[in-house]
């Protein structure tokens, strides 16, 4: 079957990742988490002590900073030769992430290594601009939302699996914080491209999610192998 290129979207805890990572797996492709190579850099400002809102600082180190992802089944995120996986989801890093993704050079830089990353096909990215900036031309575009108490349910939990307990009140603001950020940044925010299949994930279970993805993909595919035929 034809590889085709898929772009995910959509806010924070949308089930994007997730469900990205298990497509990619059950379709033999590639997966590229861009959240991940935003959040190691933000990693690698706060262990430099570099002041996150120094935007001039914070360029100039993205500058000479490698990221780089391995996937051998298990994607590992790693930061100057070092394996970053875990370190990269500390609630400091979240807290500062989106700051340090909304610089227009930084995202200029990031976006260029992963294009670099997804030139071939066979792949599936997720981020919040891969559908229109990072990859406008993708074969396949999906935009994922949920209702906001669902996505702080998810976060709590997934929090709470790491020894954090927050309040859902909290939680709930923090995403929204995030929300706003991210969609209303100067460079590549938040939104829907318009030729993107919205899924709303909200009473979705992770399986129903990746099996209407992969309904999708497979008539993408489909129709690519046909339009190559003639």
């Amino acid at each position: 079957m034809k590889k085709i290129f898929i772009a995910i979207d959509g806010p924070a805890g949308s089930g994007k990742s997730t469900t990205a990572k298990i497509v990619a797996r059950k379709l033999g492709y590639l997966y590229i988490d861009t959240g991940a190579m935003y959040r190691a850099m933000t990693l690698k400002v706060l262990t430099s002590n570099t002041d996150p809102a120094d935007e001039t600082a914070v360029v100039n180190l993205t500058k000479v900073t490698k990221i780089s992802l391995e996937d051998g089944g298990n994607l590992r995120v790693m930061l100057d030769g070092h394996d970053v996986t875990e370190e990269i989801r500390s609630e400091e890093v979240t807290k500062n992430v989106s700051l340090v993704s909304s610089y227009p050079a930084v995202r200029e830089l990031m976006v260029a290594r992963q294009r670099e990353i997804g030139l071939r096909k066979g792949c599936v990215m997720d981020g919040r601009d891969i559908g229109t900036v990072v990859f406008p031309d993708a074969d396949l575009k999906f935009y994922m939302v949920a209702d906001i108490m669902e996505r702080a349910r998810r976060r709590q939990e997934e929090l709470s699996e790491k020894g954090i307990e927050l309040p859902i009140i909290r939680v709930v603001k923090e995403l929204k914080e995030r929300d706003f950020k991210d969609s209303t940044r100067e460079a590549s925010p938040l939104k829907k491209a318009d030729d993107a299949i919205e899924i709303d994930t909200t009473r979705l279970t992770i399986d129903e999610q990746v099996e209407i993805i992969l309904n999708y993909a497979k008539e993408a595919a489909v129709g690519e192998e046909e339009m190559q035929r003639r």
